[in-house]
């Protein structure tokens, strides 16, 4: 059996993936993997997502140039869900969010709505093209 038979695919054959930032521990970004994804990952130490909304792979950076190099990939105790450590490049410091800002959790809940807390580092139409 595969590395790969060992996870816990969903009926649309997608495991969530958590990218966590290897030197400050920061949350960075959540998106989904199908197994080539997965597989690319890990063979090329680079974050390969799977676009739900684009139906195909979305290799992190490719319009941006914010790619991620993924240092370790774990998976949780019911193999459903996986951690990513990684090191965010092509800004200092690092974008991960399409929004420009460092991380996508940027909003906060606070006296019943929701903030945000992180400022824009770099305009998203300055990113994308």
């Amino acid at each position: 059996m595969s590395w790969l038979d060992e996870i816990r695919w969903d009926a649309q054959g997608l495991v969530p993936a958590i990218a966590q930032e290897q030197g400050s521990k920061d949350v960075l970004m959540f998106a989904w993997m199908n197994r080539e994804s997965l597989q690319k990952t890990a063979e090329l130490g680079r974050a390969v997502y799977f676009s739900r909304s684009r139906n195909k792979l979305w290799f992190k950076g490719e319009e941006s140039g914010h790619v991620q190099l993924v240092h370790e990939i774990r998976v949780d105790c019911d193999t459903d869900v996986l951690l990513l450590t990684v090191t965010q490049q092509g800004h200092t410091p690092g974008i991960a969010c399409h929004t420009g800002r460092h991380s996508c959790f940027f909003s906060v809940l606070k006296d019943g709505q929701w903030q945000s807390v992180d400022p824009v580092l770099k305009n998203p139409d300055s990113i994308y093209k």
